[in-house]
C-alpha cells in the first residue's frame, strides 16, 4: 500500500488492515485514533453554554449548603431539651427561608421553623410538625430524635474547592442550573466546532419546489443538519454540488479551508460518475471506504489538509445509521468530549429476522415492554435503506453481530436505544 501522508504511514504497521471491508469496532477504533486533540477555548455567559462543552474543571467556590438548613417543615430545638421529661418546650419565634430568626434560644424553647429555613443557632434537631402537639405557644415533643435529624448541613452536598463538573463535560439543562446555583456567571468551554456539510448528486432537487421526472428531493442534507443541530456545531451548508469532478474538487478545497471536519452524503460507492474517492486520493488521505455493515457499507474516513472528512452513502437510512454509529461520538471527541461506548440493552425479539452471517446489521426497532415488564423489542418492518420512515418510526437498533446468521422468535437480542 502506497504511504503518501501521515495517516495512511501510521496504518502501515497494522495487521489484517483491508479499507475495502473494515469491521465496524476496528473503524471506530481507527477514526478515534486520528482524531485532533481539542479546540481553542473561550470565555462565554452561561446564558449562551447550552450543548456547549466544558474546558476546564469547575471547582464549587462555596459550600453547599452554604448553611445549615431546615429540611422540614417543624419546630428547631436543642436535642438536649428532649432526653428528660416532661418534653414541652416554648415557642420563641419563627424562621422563614430567607427570612432567619436571629434571636438567642434559651433552654426549654424551640422555634417554628419552615423547609428551607436557617437553623437558629443553638438548636441541633428539627421536629417534623406531625411529631408535635400544639398548645397555645407551647409544643408537646414525641420520642424518639435524633441530632442532626431533618438538619441538611454545610457543604453536605457539595463541599468548598470540590471539583463538581470535570473538563470534557457536556453543558445540558442541569449542568446550566448545577453552574447557576454556584454563582458562575460565565464558563470557559471549547469553541464551537465547524462542520461543511454537502449532498452530491445531480439527482438532488431541493424541497419546496415541484419534483421533476428522473429527480428526488435532497432528504440527507437535512437530516444532516438536525442530528448536528443536536451536538450544538456551527454547521456550514454547501448545499447539493453537482456530478462534476472540477465542481466537486473546489466544493471540498472550499469545505477543508472553512472547517474542522466535512461530512458528504452519496458520490462514496463504485459508479463512473462517483468523483469522492478519485478526489480524496488526489487532495487528502483515506484511512477506508468500505464498512462491514448493513446499512451503510459504502462508508470513507479521512482527511483533506487540516480537516475530518466522513463520506457517508447516499442512501437516506445510511446516513443516519452511519452517522451515529461513527461520526457522532467522533464529532463529540473533537469538541473536548469523552464519549463512552453505545448504551445497549438486552431484549426479547418479538419475530424472526432474516440475516446472513458476514457483516454487522443495525435493524430498526421498537423497544418496548411486555406483560411481565420485560423488555421485548420488533422491528418496524421492511429494513431497506432507502425507508427513511422506518427511522421514524423506531425508538431503537437491534445490533446483530457479524457472526450472527438468522434469528428466532424469542430469541434474546441486543438494542441500542436511540435516546440514551
Amino acid at each position: 500500500m502506497e504511504t503518501k501522508g501521515p495517516l495512511l504511514a501510521a496504518l502501515a504497521s497494522l495487521s489484517e488492515y483491508d479499507p475495502n471491508s473494515m469491521p465496524v469496532e476496528q473503524a471506530r477504533q481507527l477514526i478515534r485514533k486520528f482524531l485532533a486533540a481539542p479546540l481553542e477555548q473561550e470565555s462565554i455567559a452561561l446564558s449562551d453554554a447550552l450543548r456547549r462543552t466544558l474546558a476546564e474543571d469547575i471547582l464549587s467556590p462555596m459550600n453547599v449548603p452554604p448553611h445549615d438548613y431546615s429540611a422540614m417543615d417543624g419546630y428547631a430545638v436543642r436535642h438536649a431539651d428532649l432526653e428528660n421529661a416532661p418534653r414541652k418546650l416554648k415557642i420563641g419565634g419563627s424562621a422563614f427561608a430567607g427570612h432567619a430568626y436571629t434571636g438567642k434560644i434559651a433552654a426549654g424553647e424551640c422555634v417554628r421553623i419552615m423547609t428551607g429555613a436557617l437553623i437558629p443557632d443553638g438548636c441541633d434537631c428539627v421536629v417534623m410538625q406531625e411529631n408535635v402537639k400544639v398548645e397555645g405557644t407551647t409544643v408537646e415533643v414525641a420520642d424518639g430524635h435524633r441530632p442532626g435529624e431533618n438538619i441538611r448541613l454545610t457543604g453536605e452536598d457539595i463541599a468548598r474547592g470540590a471539583t463538581v463538573l470535570a473538563r470534557g463535560q457536556a453543558i445540558r439543562p442541569a449542568e446550566m442550573g448545577l453552574l447557576a446555583s454556584l454563582g458562575f456567571g460565565k464558563v470557559a468551554v471549547y469553541r464551537k466546532l465547524r462542520i461543511a456539510l454537502l449532498s452530491t448528486g445531480d439527482e438532488l432537487q431541493q424541497p419546496g419546489t415541484p419534483l421533476v421526472a428522473g429527480r428526488i428531493y435532497d432528504s440527507n442534507r437535512y437530516t444532516l443538519m438536525g442530528m448536528l443541530g443536536d451536538l450544538g456545531v456551527d454547521t456550514i451548508d454547501m448545499g447539493a454540488v453537482r456530478d462534476d469532478r472540477a465542481s466537486l474538487k473546489a466544493a471540498l478545497l472550499d469545505a477543508a479551508g472553512r472547517a474542522d471536519a466535512i461530512i458528504s452524503s452519496g458520490g462514496v460507492s463504485v459508479g463512473e460518475a462517483d468523483y469522492v474517492k478519485q478526489l480524496l486520493d488526489e487532495i487528502g488521505e483515506v484511512v477506508f471506504w468500505k464498512i462491514a455493515m448493513k446499512p451503510g457499507k459504502p462508508l470513507a474516513y479521512g482527511k483533506i489538509g487540516t480537516s475530518h472528512f466522513f463520506g457517508l452513502p447516499g442512501n437516506p437510512v445510511a446516513v443516519m445509521v452511519t452517522f451515529q454509529q461513527f461520526v457522532r461520538d467522533a464529532l463529540r471527541v473533537l469538541m473536548g468530549q469523552q464519549p463512552g461506548p453505545p448504551l445497549e440493552l438486552q431484549a426479547i425479539c418479538a419475530g424472526s429476522i432474516r440475516k446472513v452471517p458476514g457483516r454487522t446489521e443495525f435493524q430498526r426497532g421498537i423497544l418496548g415492554h411486555d406483560d411481565n415488564g420485560g423488555l421485548i423489542v420488533r422491528t418496524t418492518g421492511e429494513q431497506g435503506s432507502g425507508i427513511l420512515s422506518s427511522m421514524s418510526k423506531a425508538n431503537c437498533f437491534i445490533v446483530l453481530p457479524a457472526t450472527q446468521g438468522n434469528v428466532g422468535a424469542g430469541s434474546t437480542v441486543q438494542v441500542q436505544p436511540f435516546s440514551q
